[in-house]
């Protein structure tokens, strides 16, 4: 009898070993997860502060530019000159682009959101990290291309007898500056965005 038992508390005491074995194993692996897992949800709440102000940069220029106007009398008020951003192809192209990266910015915000709830989840962060680049991109461009023409504003150009209107204009030539001013700020939000996308990717 004695015989029998010790061989039946040898076999419950090798299953309870067997059954507690997995748990050992799983535990540094779940610790991990849940390390990685607050990680990438400070990233997102980070990801979401900017993404906010860079919203707001984008909307501070395209209102700034799409509200410049300025008018000057010329020795009677019948006689007026009148400067306005849609005057310039160039500026009214950066009115469109600034708006649509201010709506994309304010739609993102959800899926900011969702990658702070869902922290583990890669495919809202990669298709941000995708549309990021693309307004980057777009931003750039309309950025790049109005600081050409606010470079000649204040400055002219004499070879091709191009006047710097910024003296007369001066009003009109601050708010187009302060515009491609924040929409540059913009570019550099939206630079790190997609910078810290890609690191929280990364990361698994």
């Amino acid at each position: 009898m004695e015989k029998n038992e010790a061989t039946v508390e040898v076999a419950e005491t090798s299953r309870e070993r067997k059954g507690k074995a997995p748990l050992l194993v799983e535990a540094p692996e779940a610790f991990e997860r849940g390390k990685v897992s607050g990680y990438k949800r400070g990233v997102s709440i980070f990801d979401l502060i900017l993404r906010i102000s860079a919203a707001t940069a984008a909307l501070g220029a395209t209102v700034a530019m799409g509200t410049t106007e300025q008018t000057l009398p010329f020795f009677t008020q019948f006689f007026q000159f009148q400067a306005s951003y849609d005057d310039l192809p160039t500026f009214s192209f950066f009115v469109i682009a600034m708006a649509i990266v201010t709506g994309y910015l304010v739609l993102s915000i959800p899926f900011s959101i969702v990658c702070i709830v869902r922290p583990l989840a890669n495919a809202p962060r990669f298709m941000l990290i995708l549309f990021d680049t693309l307004a980057v991109a777009l931003a750039t461009s309309a950025g790049g291309s109005s600081a050409a023409i606010v470079y000649l504003a204040h400055n002219g150009n004499s070879g091709a007898n191009w006047l710097a209107i910024c003296q007369q204009f001066g009003d009109f030539c601050q708010k187009v500056s302060g515009a491609v001013v924040a929409a540059f700020i913009a570019v550099v939000i939206l630079i790190f965005l997609v910078v810290l996308s890609a690191v929280a990717l990364r990361r698994h």
